[in-house]
């Protein structure tokens, strides 16, 4: 890694109060052949620390974009001295961690279009966002909030068992989800847990009971935070990913009403290999593969002329998809 693609950590407050730890990739000049540098901001899947996207933040760093990888509060770098009956939600995770993040590069990164690459539930996050309007572009992979009838019909049992069994057992337990000495990710704040655990059909109504109540204005102010977002998205999705079926897809593509999204799907034996799943989009073996994807959609807003897979469901688009990539 030369001199002009150093990564430096980052420390940021949240509106309340709360030091959000992460990392940031930038270069002094912040124009790219004459126009503003674009920055990128990864949101990552459920207790997944920022640290495992640095090969790709390194790499879009490279072709263009200044980044940001960060931790939502009770994961990796934001991670409290103690974090039994720590008061986290997903709902936090967006509305004050990825909100203070918005700011920030606002802030920090003045007049650089902000795009945002999520990876699942970060794809949630992104829409919980009051500055959402900051936004350009957004590409997600398996973004999803883990609602069970979407799982995969082959996991359902054992997912079941997992997540909606064991997690809020031990979540309850202990005052937090001691994921990491069970070696399935990292601890996670128990309300992260709770919510997954009472995941519904509509977000909204899996906060109605304590401990991760909201008041039902709060949950329809969020609702038509999601209608509100206008950036458009690309939603990419692979076969054997467990939670990232269609439903899963589509259910929560369907609160960014007014946003122009597409949604692609991908075989692993369309890019010639055996597996994907929920987590290697990420891995440096898919650079040449998957990662120029991100790349084009981010510098067009189109997807490139030979896109492997299908593109499922197109709403609100003012580019053409390619004739090869429809069903």
């Amino acid at each position: 890694m030369t001199s002009s693609q150093t990564v430096a950590p980052l420390s940021l407050l949240a509106d309340d109060g709360f030091t959000l730890g992460g990392f940031v990739w930038r270069r002094h000049n912040r124009t790219v052949d004459g126009a503003p540098r674009p920055l990128v901001i990864v949101n990552a899947a459920t207790s997944v620390r920022c640290r495992y996207y640095f090969r790709f933040a390194g790499w879009l760093h490279r072709h263009g974009w200044d980044v940001v990888v960060y931790d939502y509060r009770g994961i990796g770098e934001s991670r409290p001295a103690r974090l039994t009956g720590f008061d986290a939600t997903w709902l936090d995770w967006g509305v004050r961690d990825f909100e203070a993040v918005l700011r920030h590069a606002g802030e920090a990164f003045p007049g650089q279009p902000i795009d945002v690459v999520a990876h699942s539930i970060g794809g949630f996050v992104t829409g919980l966002a009051p500055s959402g309007a900051r936004i350009r572009r957004v590409f997600t992979v398996s973004a999803q909030y883990a609602h069970w009838r979407d799982y995969a019909a082959r996991s359902r049992l054992p997912m079941l068992l997992k997540w909606h069994v064991v997690m809020p057992a031990l979540a309850s337990l202990y005052g937090y989800f001691p994921a990491k000495r069970l070696g399935w990710m990292e601890d996670t704040p128990r309300g992260v847990a709770l919510a997954w655990s009472r995941s519904r059909a509509r977000f909204e109504d899996t906060y109605v009971r304590a401990p991760i109540a909201r008041a039902a204005g709060e949950r329809a102010a969020l609702v038509e935070r999601f209608a509100a977002f206008a950036a458009p998205i690309l939603a990419v999705s692979v076969t054997d990913d467990p939670f990232g079926t269609v439903p899963a897809i589509e259910r929560l593509l369907s609160y960014f009403t007014r946003a122009p999204r597409t949604h692609l799907r991908i075989a692993p034996a369309q890019i010639g290999v055996k597996e994907i799943g929920h987590f290697a989009f990420f891995h440096s073996r898919f650079e040449n593969h998957l990662w120029p994807l991100a790349l084009h959609w981010l510098r067009t807003g189109t997807l490139a002329p030979q896109t492997p897979g299908a593109v499922i469901s197109a709403r609100n688009l003012h580019v053409d998809v390619p004739e090869h990539a429809t069903q």
